[in-house]
């Protein structure tokens, strides 16, 4: 039975645009595979705990040493990576925080990165890359080629190298100019916010859309 893990970062709530986007996303993901199965993690809501000393000492110690605190930090990682494993597609909801990504997103990639589970310390090879990976963001200015704050996006340059051990690779669909509705500064970038966000739902409705019979 397929499943997909859908997870949401934002922080803003019932006004957030990731959310809105992954939430069109997921229904999307369902249509497309009925009888399917959702788990759903919201980590705007409900943070991870940052990797801390014992949490990063128990990815360096064999698991029958571990002291009560690095067991514990190990068997979220254990959790975090059955969550992925159990997942024919991932679906990440990650908006722009202070030109980078949500600290509860880089947490939650922090505890992936565990040998034996994520990827194989041996090889090196990543365990988790068989599966499809949507990420949805959402960007309150416009950072492309010619803006004045170019390359400012730190959040979607970073996250296919922060998991590249695991194997996972990311599809991104991005609506930018989000805060273009609600400060009047930038109302006059509202026609190339409403486009950009046209554009990512119209990426959406398309991710799942079964091939015409006989083509």
């Amino acid at each position: 039975m397929p499943h997909l893990l859908h997870i949401d970062s934002s922080i803003r709530g019932e006004l957030s645009v990731s959310r809105r986007l992954t939430a069109r996303a997921a229904a999307a993901w369902q249509n497309a595979h009925p009888g399917g199965t959702v788990t759903y993690r919201n980590l705007g809501r409900e943070p991870l705990p940052h990797l801390d000393e014992a949490g990063g000492l128990a990815r360096m110690t064999p698991a029958d040493q571990h002291t009560p605190e690095q067991r514990h930090s190990w068997e979220l990682s254990e959790k975090l990576v059955a969550e992925v494993k159990q997942a024919d597609t991932v679906l990440l909801g990650l908006p722009l925080y202070n030109y980078a990504a949500p600290s509860s997103v880089k947490t939650w990639v922090d505890l992936l990165i565990a040998p034996g589970l994520a990827y194989d310390p041996a090889t090196g090879a990543g365990l988790l890359g068989d599966r499809e990976f949507v990420v949805v963001t959402s960007r309150g200015g416009g950072y492309g080629a010619g803006t004045p704050r170019a390359g400012w996006d730190h959040a979607e340059p970073w996250l296919p190298h922060g998991l590249s051990m695991t194997g996972l690779q990311p599809r991104f669909i991005a609506a930018e100019l989000t805060l273009a509705p609600v400060m009047p500064a930038m109302a006059e970038l509202i026609p190339l916010h409403e486009e950009s966000l046209a554009a990512a739902e119209r990426a959406i409705d398309e991710l799942w859309v079964p091939a015409a019979a006989g083509v």
